[in-house]
């Protein structure tokens, strides 16, 4: 349930026994960043991980923010990108917090999108055995999802997120100010993740999407306040009915078998990750139709949602490439006995976990244009 507090700062709450937490969503939040993290009872000394896009724009305010609240931060750079997300990193940001004497009862804060909370949430999870962490999301894509549910981890060349932990943060932050200075491209990314809450779970979301997104693109406060807490509430419902992907979770990667496919075989810089499972969202939507009965219409209007948002919702792959992504989906970490599982749909707004899905049509699929004309 959302809650409203002063200042239209809206509450989600993610019930997990006493690793429950609160995301907060409204304007102005950075600046309170401190008092929120004196509430939880955290040691002094604190490492902010942000990167070298967001680093500039915002780490001023959280160290003032953290200092006049009696904290101790030192900020820790990383370079801007999914690249990033390394062990070679991870092995620079654990000597880093070594030389500052963090200890256990120190903490970390993520100050950036989707990469930084991923690795700054595993670098936590892991150093001295595991601290506490705030994540302050930037990015809309962060805001809606990646900050939320305790997934962190980092990449290996092999795949996206092989090496990871459930990591729950003491607390979410999301300052709807911080979407001021992200590029159109990076907002339209995180739109991706918007559009797939309604396909998977709410039917009235997806109306409201197709009605409206001219005014989200605009990012019009009141109503990207809104949207943001209700994705927020839908993944706070099923994190805490399956924290540790064991099954209902499994609904959130609709799309992302291929996304993370496509990701993997351009080596992470071809496509943002909104876009690339944007492509994933269409294609499993077509894969619906086949298999499932999702009706052609609501096929085109899923293809038509994402293209609004300024999305693709295309891909043109040569035989070579229909092998390679076949093969990078094979070691998506959701593959069970070699055999890849996919989130499919039935209707806009209930979607089925753990589908098989015969190669014969992927590669089908994946060798001409995903969606032609209906």
């Amino acid at each position: 349930m959302v809650r409203l507090y002063p200042q239209t700062v809206r509450r989600v709450d993610v019930s997990l026994g006493n690793r429950s937490y609160a995301i907060r969503i409204g304007s102005g939040l950075l600046a309170r960043l401190g008092r929120e993290c004196a509430r939880l009872s955290l040691g002094k000394k604190c490492a902010i991980i942000t990167d070298t896009m967001v680093g500039p724009l915002y780490a001023k305010a959280a160290v003032r923010s953290l200092a006049k609240a009696g904290f101790e931060p030192v900020v820790l750079m990383v370079p801007a990108g999914e690249k990033a997300k390394s062990i070679a990193t991870v092995q620079s940001c654990y000597d880093r917090l070594a030389a500052h004497r963090l200890e256990r009862r120190s903490f970390i804060v993520a100050l950036g999108g989707g990469v930084v909370g991923d690795l700054a949430g595993f670098v936590a999870a892991t150093y001295v055995r595991g601290i506490s962490f705030v994540q302050v999301p930037t990015t809309l894509l962060a805001q809606v999802d990646s900050s939320v549910g305790g997934k962190v981890g980092v990449n290996l060349k092999a795949g996206k997120n092989l090496v990871g932990a459930f990591y729950q943060p003491r607390l979410v932050l999301c300052d709807l100010d911080t979407l001021k200075t992200l590029p159109m491209r990076e907002f339209r990314a995180g739109m991706a993740e918007v559009i797939k809450y309604g396909i998977i779970c709410d039917a009235g979301l997806f109306s409201r999407l197709e009605k409206s997104m001219t005014k989200l693109m605009a990012r019009e406060t009141g109503l990207l306040s809104g949207v943001i807490a209700r994705c927020c509430e839908i993944k706070a419902e099923v994190v805490s009915q399956d924290e540790t992907e064991g099954g209902l979770r499994a609904i959130l990667n609709f799309g992302h078998t291929i996304g993370h496919g496509l990701e993997a075989i351009s080596q992470y810089g071809k496509y943002l990750h909104g876009e690339a499972i944007s492509i994933g969202q269409v294609a499993a939507a077509r894969l619906s139709h086949r298999l499932l009965n999702l009706p052609l219409a609501e096929v085109q209007r899923v293809r038509d949602l994402f293209a609004a948002a300024g999305l693709p919702v295309e891909l043109d792959l040569s035989t070579p490439k229909v092998r390679a992504l076949v093969a990078a989906m094979r070691l998506d970490k959701k593959v069970t006995e070699g055999e890849i599982k996919f989130v499919l749909a039935r209707r806009i707004g209930a979607v089925e976990f753990g589908q098989r899905v015969p190669t014969s049509l992927l590669r089908e699929l994946l060798g001409k244009r995903l969606l032609p004309e209906i």
